[in-house]
């Protein structure tokens, strides 16, 4: 196999632009070709009391892996069985309660074809993926969908390129159509990723990171800003907190409040910290998403929020830092 030297750039990108085209054209093919099969592979799937098996080998058996992982993070509880494992002791993991969905684009890979009298015997359904009805996998199956595609994106027409596409892209739209009609939502899909970017952003509240108790900078209307500055320069918020006699908070005074005093009064060493405060700051409510509350800040560009109940009551305080540590922007 030898490297042609004079392939330029210009062939590269024609060579890119005939695979989309082939591949988007099975696609549209395969969309064309829905039918009844493909609701009722869904309504197996939604009342299934077990797990859905995903079994292939090869490139299907790669496809099978990721279609697997979609259908168990987005509600379907589901596994990846290996084709060549399972005549090897792995078909021990199917019971009678679940739905194995099988892929082999020509139908007659033979360690599917092996298994099938064992999957039938013990009482699960089978759904089958391939390219032909009437290979020996589709006509036992129970339920076939057929992913059959006119040419393959490889010149050869031998690399599954255009198949697995075919294959891949109906199991996304299996598991799509199965959360839909579970109303599967945002925070369900967080729940099982609670490792990941998306999990901080859904699963992580303001009352999570808000700061609390001592770690509030808080002082009294008539407290002298010099003594106040010396407090946030303790609390590491940029703010402090003011309350009244009656331990309401009424205002925030913040570094740029404190800039915007000295720059009308020039001395301020004798004021009250009330006199320049920032009176009503925003709040959020400690039950909202930490996410929301980042939102807030940049469009207000602020830096930090009071945490009140639906009372008024202050409850504690979020800085952007706070955002940043948790990882949540």
């Amino acid at each position: 196999m030898n490297a042609q030297a004079h392939f330029t750039h210009e062939q590269a990108l024609a060579s890119a632009q005939r695979t989309f085209s082939i591949e988007t054209e099975a696609l549209q093919a395969l969309s064309l070709r829905l039918d009844h099969n493909f609701s009722l592979a869904c309504e197996w799937i939604l009342h299934c009391t077990g797990r859905v098996v995903v079994t292939g080998i090869g490139k299907s058996g790669h496809v099978g892996r990721k279609i697997a992982a979609t259908l168990a993070s987005t509600g379907s509880p589901a596994f990846f069985m290996h084709a060549a494992e399972a005549i090897h002791g792995d078909l021990g993991m199917i019971t009678g309660q679940d739905i194995v969905i099988a892929i082999s684009y020509s139908g007659t890979a033979q360690e599917l074809v092996t298994s099938l009298h064992t999957i039938k015997r013990l009482g699960a359904r089978l759904i089958a993926f391939t390219g032909d009805s009437n290979s020996e996998l589709a006509r036992n199956a129970d339920l076939h969908l057929n992913v059959h595609v006119e040419q393959e994106a490889c010149p050869l027409n031998l690399a599954p390129t255009a198949s697995t596409t075919a294959c891949l892209v109906l199991g996304d739209a299996l598991a799509v159509a199965c959360l839909e009609a579970r109303g599967f939502s945002r925070e369900d899909f967080a729940r099982s990723h609670p490792g990941g970017a998306l999990g901080r952003r859904l699963l992580t509240y303001v009352r999570d990171i808000m700061r609390t108790g001592d770690a509030l900078p808080i002082v009294q209307e008539d407290t002298l800003i010099p003594d106040a500055l010396s407090i946030m320069s303790a609390k590491g918020m940029g703010m402090i907190i003011i309350n009244n006699a009656q331990g309401q908070a009424t205002g925030i005074f913040t570094d740029g409040d404190l800039r915007r005093l000295i720059a009308q009064v020039g001395d301020i060493r004798h004021l009250p910290v009330k006199t320049g405060m920032t009176p009503d700051p925003r709040s959020i409510s400690p039950d909202a998403l930490a996410v929301n509350a980042a939102r807030v800040m940049d469009e207000h560009r602020i830096h930090q929020m009071l945490v009140r109940d639906a009372n008024g009551l202050l409850l504690g305080a979020l800085h952007m830092h706070d955002l940043l540590a948790a990882k949540v922007i």
